[in-house]
């Protein structure tokens, strides 16, 4: 399965989701809020609305499904994950919100709890309705997260799951007052508002320490580094940095391999890391592969070297007098410690024998005094494997 067909997968599988919990909500909502007042219970009245603010973050996870479902585009070239992001947080701190108004009610009315109604029988009817419900909507919901790898409907999940834990407390309040405890009820209410409030700054915390770009589980960057080193041509590698973005991960690596292979080589090399990468750990969807053909955090740098055309120039300017410049086949440039090394290739026809390749090389190499950008100059004569000589 490819990263779109698994976008839509999640889309499907989410919104089926989103739908089941709302319409689950929407009953649960009007149930305790209708019955709440009927049967005079604060808490199950607290509950109530604890519900419809569960029909919201169902609302945002259909959303935000719907828009983290879309590949990259020309406004988003990282992709849409970033959009589930954003809907976590904003649920987290919606339940913050809510969560203030009922802890603040709730510490009010306690105060007068001795002129409060005792709730009616009808209220633990409701309440032990919506434990069962909650329960239901956890497993169906968890089942899912899990198969699609969802962080933002496994928080879903807990989210319905802490439902039914704050219907128990609701049980247990309105029992209590029923039995002559008014203050039982209310907090009750109290409690539930307290764990909703730390349901939602669980959630809005995660979400931002991902939108802070942190990176993944330490355990899950060794394995990388395991990865990596293990791919055949990698020498070693540095500068790797991971982060997620919504239920996909990113992760870019600086990656050295021998600084003689071949342009084409190298970048195979640098297919071979992300393929690897890609099938082992499931998240990530996106890497970026820098080759290095030497450790660029040690060895001097290269930065400010001329490029060919005018390193050709001031070779041409240093060599104007030698014998056989300008017949050259080829200018193999290596920019390593600082320098650029030279590999330079002269058709057979030039070699004459090996001293005089050798007092050639010799020749051109104090030419280069002046021009202290340039490293090492090795001649390679009809396209001989080593310098200095011809092809045997």
């Amino acid at each position: 399965m490819d990263a779109q067909q698994h976008r839509e997968l999640r889309k499907q599988e989410s919104g089926r989701v989103a739908i089941v919990g709302a319409l689950v909500n929407v009953i649960l909502s009007a149930v305790k809020v209708t019955v709440g007042i009927i049967g005079n219970s604060q808490a199950l009245i607290i509950d109530g609305i604890h519900s419809l603010s569960d029909l919201l973050t169902d609302i945002l996870v259909l959303v935000a499904s719907h828009q983290a479902s879309h590949g990259p585009d020309e406004n988003h070239p990282y992709g849409h994950g970033r959009f589930e992001t954003a809907a976590t947080l904003a649920l987290g701190a919606f339940l913050v919100l809510v969560a203030g108004g009922i802890m603040w009610d709730s510490f009010e009315r306690l105060f007068q709890a001795e002129h409060v109604n005792p709730p009616r029988a009808i209220a633990l009817y409701a309440a032990l309705f919506s434990i069962l419900a909650n329960e239901a909507l956890y497993w169906y919901t968890i089942i899912v997260a899990r198969r699609i790898n969802s962080e933002l409907l496994r928080a879903n999940a807990w989210h319905h799951r802490s439902d039914a834990v704050s219907s128990i407390v609701v049980l247990i309040g309105v029992g209590g007052a029923m039995l002559g405890h008014g203050w039982l009820d209310l907090a009750a209410a109290l409690i539930v508002g307290a764990m909703v409030a730390k349901i939602g700054w669980d959630l809005g915390w995660s979400a931002m320490r991902e939108l802070v770009d942190e990176s993944l589980e330490e355990d899950k960057v060794e394995k990388i580094r395991h990865i990596i080193t293990d791919i055949p041509g990698v020498s070693s590698l540095h500068m790797l940095r991971t982060r997620r973005q919504g239920h996909e991960a990113m992760a870019d690596v600086h990656v050295q391999v021998n600084p003689r292979i071949s342009v084409s080589e190298g970048h195979m090399i640098a297919i071979a890391v992300e393929e690897e990468i890609k099938a082992e750990i499931e998240e990530i969807s996106d890497v970026t592969v820098h080759i290095d053909p030497e450790d660029d955090e040690t060895m001097p740098t290269c930065k400010g070297l001329p490029l060919r055309e005018e390193a050709e120039a001031r070779l041409k300017d240093a060599w104007k007098d030698l014998s056989c410049l300008g017949r050259q086949d080829g200018i193999l440039l290596h920019y390593l410690g600082g320098k650029i090394d030279l590999d330079i290739f002269f058709p057979l026809d030039c070699y004459i024998s090996r001293e005089a390749a050798e007092k050639l090389q010799a020749t051109m190499q104090l030419s280069l005094e002046n021009y202290p950008e340039f490293g090492e100059v090795k001649l390679y004569f009809g396209g001989a494997a080593h310098p200095n000589g011809a092809q045997p």
